[in-house]
Order: structure tokens, then C-alpha cells, then sequence
């Protein structure tokens, strides 16, 4: 009998597969399609155990759907372009490219022997020229139909590397690679109009039934729908061309409890004060070396500069209110002005309090208000939970109790019948500005020209291709200062002209992927025969992490690309369902160096909670795997120790594939042994000759509540809970006594029902009994719902309140046959010792109780 060998077994079935074509995605006028798409990766160099368990998910599913009559469509690519490789280049020599291409045959080196039932034939990486090429095409229709603009920005700049850095770059105010002092300036940049489309992305959500409802929340809050009052105070004795500041606010019902107007250091108001004041004019400067992002914002110290000028109440001209210049305002955020009520705002209060400003409370909590300190006597603000109700002590609308939109709403309309401003909505969405002065990405096809402006470049001499001579040994981005690259001639007059030198945002890359999959080799951005075949993605699987920008601009691009011709009115939504899966955990271990501060050891470096030398390791358990801690796991060793099944089965039977999962040695070898098990169970029954028994009927019973139950659990996404009828069904298997027909056809069965997880070995049971074919195109089998019925039932029998036995009886017995039958057991005899009983309790298809 030979043993379980998975470093023989599964490279076999992984070249019969390729030699079949087994996962070539094909159109199909006889198959329904099935789109399944895993987030795919950036070109790291390595995959971890994570990739491992994203990508199995999804090729369970994709095996599933082939075996249930589907055309399927499993594609692969490589999110290329970005920083690191970039990086690598600088610190090494040589162009991005090499390290990026290295990577991606490296990574595509260690997913092959996973198994994957992926379509390699239509692998590509962003940062081929034949895909950005084609991003470029869409760039230009976009521009073609307004969806594309440029505009001055307020931008985070790095004054060493000569860079742009996106808020997560900017740490502590400093560049993240260069440390430098980050710098807020404004300049030209690319915008993509995704605002233009923010009530439509809203609104649509409520049509993803099959999306998670917390990503579903989180891409609402995002794009931040609101009702508010846009108004304008007037101003005194302010510059010419200055006579009001616009505010627009969320919170029109708190005009009562004005204290302060504050305007952005971007503010056109503060860059004209700033002309003549040079201690603004400083203190502008500090806040324009802080961050962009609104986390920075929320965590700096609130400062504050008082120009000297005021404003008039709406409600009230004698009533005055000074006007400061704030670190805490973006101008890119409403009108880059706000009225400060710090009674009801944490962060207004804090900066009332540190310049000396009034606090005035418009609203108390409806109840419980004896125990309710006023801010302006030390409390902190009071912002209403929602949709707790307050009551009005300073409102203009007198003091009824409202909440929520009504108390809104009201404020709204008493301001606009008093003639204070207008009711507008407005969102919290704003344009996607794309321009990345960066080599390592797609550029961006426009040309410079003196005589004709911003000019397109024209699609036939796209893509526009990143040079192969490039250096990185001047900081800023390579193509401002290339020897030839830049300079071109103007597509409109044939001048003398400069290329733009910003690339895209690699958010770009990642944002129509998925619709170049279904035609990967088009010289259009999509075909639109095989996009109307293909598209939506039905299943979309990826990490939580990315619930919010990517999944809003990839649902951006679908509606560009349907305006601009390249995808159909069906596709606007391009993702029918979203799962978010769990991230796969390990302990942590560590020692303490001579200072007491940790050192981190990878896992194969303990045994027994030991090093090499003895020395004792701190473990930290289920923490988030992290290079830097070392608490990775290489599915390359695994596979080479365990193999590859082991490794899929595992990830996917712990835990539900939402959660997170911990990555475990004896888990793993727990799972080796049990397939090593289900192999041997197969090999005695692949040898059986035994004759029909009773029990046959009772194996194929199990065997269809095993075929509907693990059916039910792949559909669902329950694979943990398809693992666990599995491991049932084997034990039911491997305990039968029924004959050899029998027990083959269950062992074939449960090679199907395991070879969405465990392909390699269900192929070689298949063969082993033999099955036709290859198992990866059979067909799934069908539960057979009349078998599933039980005509029996089996009732423990318990002797004042201990069983001392069962009995097995049709499911329609009278209760007084199964009481006699109870008593005539011989273990219920034996207990009784003679005596009668008091009373015996029959519970149909439950229990039988007898008190003595």
C-alpha cells in the first residue's frame, strides 16, 4: 500500500490540469458565467499565508461554479506600480522595473504549486505598457467627457526628495523617507470628478445586497451626504473684495452659540492678511508644514491666530464675533471657513478655552439633566448621541425638544424665511486628485505646449511609454529632468512642447482591473463583447482594508468607463457580491536584548518554546503577522514540509473565513495526518470486495446529508462548516459496514465534495476508484432529497435521569410499543433490579425517561 506523498501527487494533477486547459476561461452560449476576482496582490517578492488563504477562498469557489456547469472566469495580476519598487531602485541602481518584474516570477513561482484554478493566459501587471497603455486611452476619453480637470491643490511637499507625499507619507510632519519637514503648497494638479457622481455611489449602496453591511456603512460615511445651511457673515472693516465669509455648516440649529469664525491658512482671506502681517504670515507657514490628512488635524494642538478683524452676527449685527486663522481648517473642506460653537463641538471648545472665548450652550439633554455639567462651567461639549432628543435653552426657534434632521431641518427653514443663507446638501466626497510626482507609474498622456495649452496626446502614439534610461541619483522625479523623454513635439501644432511628468495615482492601476480581465489582450481598454459577457464580477473577495477608496474609485471607474463607452449600463456596479475574509494570525516570540528591548525570532527558530541555545522565548499569542515582528509563515516551507492541501484546508477549516484565524504547527500536522487518513480510507475501499450489507443504505443516506450540507456551506461561505461535515462523513466512512459498491461511491463522493479544497488529493482518490476523467470537471454531485429522510429515529433511554441505553424505532410508533420496548432492554432490566417503575415518560423522537 503506498503512503500519502503530496510532493509527488500534486505536481502531477497541476500539469494535467495545465495540459488540459482545464482553468481556460472560455465564452459560453450553453454555461451561465461565474466572475470570481481575489484583490490581487502587489509584487512584494514573497506571498505569505494570507495570500494563501484569500486565494484559496476564491478558488473554491471557482472550482464550485465550474463543477455546478459554469463558464468561470479566475484571473491573476500584479499590482506593480508604487513606491517600493522605486525605492529599491534608489538604494540599489537599476530601473523599478527589474525588481518589479523579478518579483512578480517570483511570487507567481510560489502560488503555482497552491493549486489555484486560476486562467494564467490572462495574467498581466499594471505596469506592462500594453495595460497602461490602455489606462492612458480611458485617461483621454475621460478628459473628453469632463471627467477629468485640473486645478490647483494644497498638497503635502517634501522640500528634500522634491515630491508630493499622500497623507499616510507624512509622519509627525515629516517626509517618511526623507524626514524632512513636510510643506503644504498649492499646485497644479490632475482631478478625477468623482463628486459629480457622489449621490449616485450613495444612493446605489442600498442595491448591494450581497456586500457586508459595515463596508456598505463605511463607503456611505465616506462620501458623507449632508443637509446643512450655506451662509455668509459679513465682515468689518475688512480688505476690498472681503466684505463676507461663506460658511456652510451641518449644525445650522447651533448659530445661538457662535464664539468664533475660523478660516483655513489657505484661505484666500489669510494669504491676503498675511501680505502685511508677517507674524500671520509665520504663523500660516507653521500650519502649512503640518499634514493634510484629518487625522493629523484631530491630533495636533489646536492654534489659533486672531487677525484683529470681526464679523456680524446673522441674527443679530450688534453682536460681534472675532475671526481667527486656524490650524485645525482645510480649505479643501466646504468653504475653508466654519463658525466655532464650543459648547457642542470637543474640538471648539479646546480652542475657546485655551484663547479666552465665550461658551454658550444651546441645548441640554431632554433628561437627566440634573446630573449634566454645562460646558461653560467645566463640563466638556455636549454632542447628542443619536438620536437622543434635546431640549432648547438658547435657540432661536424657541425651546421645543427635537432631534436629529428635524432639529435640522427646522433650523434651515427659520434661516431661510429670515432670509440668512439657504438650505443646500452637500458631500464630504471630494475630487480624486491622481497627479503623483513619481517615476514608477502610469504617465499621464497630456502635453504642455506655449502655443496651445494643455493638449492630449493622441491615442495612436499611446502608451506613452516610461524610458529605460532613467537615474535616481537627484532627488525629485526623474522624468522633470530626463534628457529626452520630456521634451515632444505638440500633437495639435507640431511645436516644440514638454510631456506632463506627473504619473497616476496607483489607486488608477487598481481601479479597472477587473474589466481588462475579461478581455486582457484588447487593443481597446475592453471588448465590449466579452465585457458584456463577463462583467459583473459575481464574487469579490479582499481584506477589510480596502473596503473604503479602492472599492469607491473601482465603483468611480465603472461609471466612467460605461460613460465613455468601455463597459455596459449593467456593469455600473461592478462587484455583485464582496466577501471580506479574516487575516490569518501568529504567535509571537521574542527575547530581550541587553537593554531589555525585544528581539523578535521567526517561528521555525522555536521548538518547544526554546531557541537553538536553550534560551527561553516570550510568547505574545494571535497577533497580526508582521514582518518586522517575524511572526510570518512561509507557505513555501509549509508546502515543501506538508503540502499544499494542507496548507488550503487548514486556512479554510479553523474558523469562518471572516474571522481571523491562527496559524498553528500542530494544526497543520493535525490536518496532514487526517488527509493522510482520508487517503488510506480510500486505498482500503479502492480494494474492497465485500458484498452488499445493510449498512449500504445507511452510508447513502449520510452521504446525501453530506452532499447538501457541504453544498449549502461553500454557497454561503461557510467552508469551516463544510470542513466539519466532511471530517463527520470520513468517520462515517471509515466506520460503515457496507459493502464495496457502496463505500466506493461514497469514497468518490467525498473526493468531489473535498476537491475545492483539497484538489490534488481528490484527483488521486478519484483515479484510485476509478472515477472518469479529471475530477475538476466533474459534475458536483446532487443531494437526493428522498434519501434524506429518515424512516427510523433512535431514542436514548434514560433510568432516573442516567442512560443506560437507545432504541431504534420507525418514526411513527405508538408510544406504548416504544415503552415496551424501552423496558425490554436489557441494561433498563438490569437497572430496574426488579422493581416496577413509577412512570415512564415517552418524548416522540426525542428521549424516553423511566423513574423508578
Amino acid at each position: 500500500m503506498s503512503r500519502y506523498d503530496p510532493a509527488a501527487i500534486e505536481p502531477k494533477w497541476q500539469k494535467a490540469w495545465d495540459e488540459a486547459l482545464t482553468f481556460k476561461a472560455v465564452r459560453s452560449d450553453d454555461k451561465p458565467k461565474y466572475y470570481v476576482l481575489e484583490m490581487f496582490p502587489y509584487p512584494s517578492g514573497r506571498i505569505h499565508i494570507g495570500h494563501v488563504r484569500n486565494y484559496t477562498m476564491g478558488d473554491v469557489i471557482a472550482r464550485y461554479k465550474l463543477a455546478t456547469g459554469h463558464a468561470v472566469l479566475h484571473p491573476m495580476g500584479w499590482d506593480a506600480f508604487g513606491l517600493p519598487a522605486e525605492n529599491a531602485a534608489m538604494a540599489s541602481g537599476g530601473h523599478p522595473k527589474d525588481w518589479t518584474y523579478q518579483n512578480i516570477a517570483d511570487m507567481r513561482a510560489q502560488m503555482k504549486p497552491l493549486g489555484l484554478s486560476i486562467d494564467w493566459s490572462r495574467e498581466f501587471a499594471t505596469c506592462d505598457p500594453e495595460y497602461y497603455g490602455q489606462q492612458q486611452a480611458l485617461f483621454l476619453d475621460m478628459l473628453e467627457q469632463g471627467l477629468v480637470y485640473r486645478k490647483n491643490a494644497v498638497v503635502n511637499w517634501d522640500p528634500v526628495d522634491m515630491t508630493v507625499l499622500a497623507n499616510e507619507q507624512v509622519e509627525n510632519g515629516r517626509g517618511w523617507r526623507s524626514g524632512a519637514v513636510v510643506e503644504r503648497r498649492e499646485l497644479t494638479q490632475w482631478f478625477f470628478k468623482i463628486s459629480d457622481m457622489a449621490d449616485d455611489l450613495l444612493e446605489a449602496l442600498d442595491g448591494l445586497d450581497n456586500w457586508p453591511a459595515k463596508v456598505k456603512l463605511m463607503q456611505a460615511n465616506w462620501i458623507g451626504k449632508s443637509r446643512g445651511l450655506q451662509f455668509a457673515f459679513s465682515t468689518i472693516d475688512a480688505p476690498d473684495g472681503f466684505d463676507r465669509i461663506d460658511v456652510y455648516t451641518t449644525r445650522p440649529d447651533t448659530l445661538m452659540g457662535a464664539s468664533f469664525v475660523g478660516v483655513s491658512p489657505d484661505h484666500p482671506l489669510a494669504k491676503q492678511l498675511e501680505k502685511d502681517n508677517a507674524e500671520l504670515a509665520e504663523f500660516n507657514a507653521e500650519c502649512r508644514r503640518m499634514g493634510t490628512s484629518e487625522e493629523e488635524m484631530e491630533k495636533a494642538e489646536k492654534k489659533g491666530f486672531d487677525t484683529g478683524l470681526r464679523v456680524r452676527h446673522p441674527f443679530d449685527t450688534s453682536w460681534e464675533l472675532p475671526v481667527y486663522v486656524a490650524n485645525f481648517i482645510l480649505m479643501d473642506y466646504g468653504t475653508g471657513a466654519i463658525f466655532g460653537c464650543p459648547a457642542h463641538d470637543q474640538r471648539d471648545l479646546e480652542f475657546a478655552r485655551k484663547y479666552e472665548l465665550p461658551v454658550s450652550s444651546v441645548y441640554v439633554p431632554a433628561m437627566g439633566e440634573d446630573a449634566f455639567i454645562l460646558p461653560e462651567e467645566g463640563g466638556p461639549a455636549y454632542v447628542p448621541p443619536k438620536p437622543e432628543t434635546v431640549r432648547y435653552i438658547n435657540g432661536y426657534a424657541g425651546e421645543e425638544a427635537q432631534t436629529g434632521t428635524e432639529a435640522i431641518d427646522a433650523a434651515v427653514a427659520f434661516c431661510e424665511s429670515n432670509g440668512v443663507g439657504q438650505g443646500v446638501t452637500k458631500f464630504r466626497l471630494r475630487d480624486w486628485g491622481l497627479s503623483r510626482q513619481r517615476f514608477w507609474g502610469a504617465p499621464i498622456p497630456v502635453i504642455h505646449c506655449d502655443t496651445c495649452g494643455v493638449v492630449p496626446e493622441k491615442k495612436e502614439n499611446l502608451p506613452v511609454r516610461l524610458p529605460d534610461d532613467v537615474s535616481f541619483d537627484k532627488p525629485g522625479n526623474p522624468l522633470g529632468w530626463h534628457p529626452t523623454w520630456r521634451n515632444c513635439v505638440c500633437p495639435s501644432c507640431g511645436g516644440d512642447a514638454l510631456r506632463e511628468t506627473d504619473t497616476m495615482d496607483t489607486f488608477v492601476d487598481s481601479s479597472w482591473y477587473f474589466a481588462r480581465f475579461t478581455a486582457p489582450h484588447s487593443d481597446t481598454p475592453t471588448d465590449a463583447t466579452e465585457a458584456a459577457y463577463w462583467m459583473n464580477v459575481d464574487q469579490y473577495i479582499g481584506g477589510i482594508e480596502h473596503a473604503i477608496l479602492h472599492l469607491l474609485y473601482a465603483r468611480f471607474f465603472a461609471r466612467a468607463m460605461n460613460v465613455t463607452g468601455h463597459l455596459p449600463d449593467a456593469a455600473r456596479e461592478p462587484f455583485n457580491a464582496l466577501f471580506t475574509q479574516g487575516m490569518v494570525t501568529h504567535a509571537i516570540y521574542q527575547t530581550r536584548d541587553a537593554d531589555g528591548r525585544p528581539v523578535y525570532h521567526f517561528p521555525e527558530e522555536v521548538t518547544d518554546g526554546k531557541l537553538a541555545d536553550g534560551r527561553e522565548v516570550e510568547v505574545i499569542p494571535s497577533a497580526k503577522m508582521s514582518k518586522s515582528k517575524r511572526n510570518v509563515v512561509d507557505p513555501v516551507e509549509i508546502i515543501s514540509q506538508f503540502g499544499a492541501d494542507t496548507a488550503r484546508w487548514f486556512v479554510l477549516s479553523d474558523s469562518p473565513p471572516e474571522r481571523d484565524v491562527e496559524w498553528t504547527a500542530a494544526g497543520a500536522e493535525a490536518t496532514a495526518k487526517h488527509l493522510a487518513r482520508v487517503y488510506r480510507i480510500s486505498q482500503d475501499v479502492s480494494e474492497s470486495d465485500a458484498a452488499a450489507t445493510d449498512g449500504d443504505a445507511v452510508l447513502m443516506r449520510e452521504m446525501h446529508k453530506t452532499i447538501h450540507d457541504v453544498t449549502q456551506g461553500v454557497e454561503s461561505f461557510g467552508f469551516n462548516a463544510s470542513i466539519a461535515k466532511l471530517y463527520a462523513f470520513t468517520n462515517t466512512l471509515a466506520k460503515s459496514d457496507a459493502g464495496a459498491d457502496a463505500k466506493r461511491q461514497a469514497a468518490r463522493t467525498l473526493a468531489q465534495l473535498m476537491s475545492p479544497m483539497t484538489p490534488h488529493l481528490a484527483e488521486e482518490i478519484w483515479q484510485l476508484l476509478g472515477g472518469e476523467g479529471l475530477i475538476a470537471n466533474a459534475p458536483w454531485p446532487v443531494a437526493d432529497e428522498t434519501m434524506m429522510v429518515e424512516d427510523t429515529v433512535t431514542l436514548p433511554i434514560q433510568v432516573n435521569g442516567k442512560r443506560r441505553g437507545e432504541v431504534t424505532v420507525p418514526k411513527d410508533m405508538d408510544k406504548g410499543e416504544i415503552e415496551k420496548l424501552a423496558l425490554s432492554h436489557h441494561n433498563v432490566i438490569k437497572a430496574l433490579e426488579g422493581a416496577a417503575p413509577k412512570k415512564v415518560i415517552v418524548v416522540p423522537g426525542r428521549i424516553v425517561n423511566v423513574v423508578v
